[in-house]
């Protein structure tokens, strides 16, 4: 298991519901969540394998920015 926190522009419960078919799709991540209240944004995901490359472009296409910090 391989946890990863990006930086992303998910600001809200609409951002989150607008993202979530998205990374719940991908069959490699165990769990996922974004702390809204951090000024970051952050979304921490917990991946079974070592592809995050699936993760950034499932959130950039469902619309939102996203940078590995």
């Amino acid at each position: 298991m391989k946890t990863i926190k990006y930086k992303t522009n998910i600001n809200c419960m609409g951002c989150i519901k607008s993202v979530t078919p998205f990374l719940n799709d991908l069959e490699n991540i165990d769990t996922w969540k974004v702390d809204i209240k951090n000024s970051a944004k952050i979304l921490e995901v917990k991946l079974e394998d070592e592809n995050d490359a699936v993760v950034v472009a499932a959130v950039k296409k469902a619309g939102f920015k996203i940078e590995e910090i």
